[in-house]
């Protein structure tokens, strides 16, 4: 188990020291166009990271059990949090998402994606014996989920909605609900999210071009567009770090979202293979720590945290290449970061602390058991 949690660490580092090297690249033009400094925006990421990886340890250092005592006043803040959000955050591209401090701004979804998988991994654990009882467990659990997905996707911020609310059906089949009541849910969250995505006037557009792209072959947006002229004209090798044309203003904002695109572009085929295992390697770890793991806490909120990472990747790559409509979505470990990168590696140091405390545990058993067989060769 620690030689896991020390995988999980090294992966993380490894993919943050890549991306911000990325990052520089991708950055650079538009930072020298927009506040006249090369290093402006790189430099903030590089903050981001330090503190990302300050976060890291410390959370990995702390027990995760002792979430359990706070999970409920934690959810039950996010959701005020939330609130506050919808009524107070100005509106930025059409949608209320951040909540500005001054000194600082953050993303509530980022917050409440945590908070909820911690919650929710506790309810599975307390609730288990009444989890197959849709009326007495499953519908307090989905209670909350469907409360805090909801507060998120009428900011509108439909991406991270959905996927926290796909997170977090996955952890209840995991953790021991009934595949009937996770499949009702499902259908009946997939025509409400369709529904609600109809409804906003950014949501909507993309996804008629996506379905126009998928009938007609008409381009999905500009920046995918440039986002696929980028990754095929990295080839095998890619045209080396520091030589992406797509980061020189072609596609918008090449840092952030799109950022895989860049990477694709300057190191290749074989460089996007590469990243793909590191997220794979990351996955399996982080499944093979929830196996491990002894309570059921610990074990959902393993799998909650490594599913979330995955997924995050999956979506925003496939944005990448044209395969979904576009959401809006970093990649984990590699976008200009902010709060969503800040609480990225505060999950992490959880995960850690998950396979750092098994590992103690599991040390503890075999010096018992060793002090048994000694006694009894005595």
């Amino acid at each position: 188990m620690k030689k896991l949690g020390f995988i999980i660490f090294f992966d993380a580092f490894a993919m943050m020291l890549l991306g911000t090297i990325i990052v520089l690249s991708a950055s650079s033009t538009y930072s020298e166009f927009k506040f006249d400094s090369l290093f402006r925006l790189s430099n903030s990421h590089l903050g981001k990271v330090l503190l990302g990886l300050i976060f890291m340890v410390i959370f990995s250092a702390i027990p995760y059990e002792y979430y359990k005592k706070i999970s409920k006043q934690a959810a039950l803040g996010v959701v005020v949090m939330l609130v506050l959000t919808l009524i107070f955050a100005p509106s930025i591209k059409g949608a209320g998402r951040w909540i500005n401090l001054g000194v600082t701004s953050f993303q509530p979804a980022d917050v409440a994606k945590l908070i909820l998988i911690i919650h929710l991994a506790y309810l599975l654990e307390e609730k288990n014996d009444l989890l197959k009882d849709f009326r007495n467990g499953f519908r307090y659990l989905l209670l909350w989920v469907i409360t805090i997905s909801v507060l998120i996707l009428v900011q509108p911020n439909i991406s991270n909605g959905v996927l926290l609310l796909v997170t977090c059906l996955v952890m209840m089949y995991v953790g021991g609900a009934k595949f009937i009541h996770i499949l009702y849910t499902s259908i009946i969250c997939f025509l409400g999210g369709a529904c609600a995505a109809l409804l906003f006037s950014h949501s909507h557009s993309r996804i008629t071009t996506f379905i126009s792209h998928l009938s007609n072959g008409h381009d999905i947006n500009i920046q995918v567009k440039q986002s696929i002229l980028g990754l095929g004209s990295g080839g095998l090798l890619g045209v080396g770090i520091g030589h992406s044309m797509q980061s020189n203003l072609f596609l918008p904002e090449a840092y952030g979202d799109f950022i895989f695109a860049i990477y694709g572009e300057e190191t290749g085929f074989i460089g996007s293979v590469l990243l793909l295992f590191c997220f794979i390697l990351l996955f399996i770890a982080g499944l093979l720590i929830a196996k491990k793991t002894k309570d059921k806490f610990g074990q959902l909120l393993a799998f909650g945290i490594i599913f979330s990472i995955v997924i995050y990747a999956l979506v925003n790559i496939a944005v990448s290449i044209g395969i979904l409509p576009t959401t809006g979505l970093p990649l984990p470990f590699i976008s200009y970061g902010g709060t969503s990168l800040i609480f990225l590696c505060i999950s992490t140091g959880i995960l850690i602390n998950i396979a750092l405390t098994n590992a103690k545990k599991d040390q503890v058993v075999l010096n018992v058991n060793t002090r048994k067989t000694s006694e009894v060769k005595l």
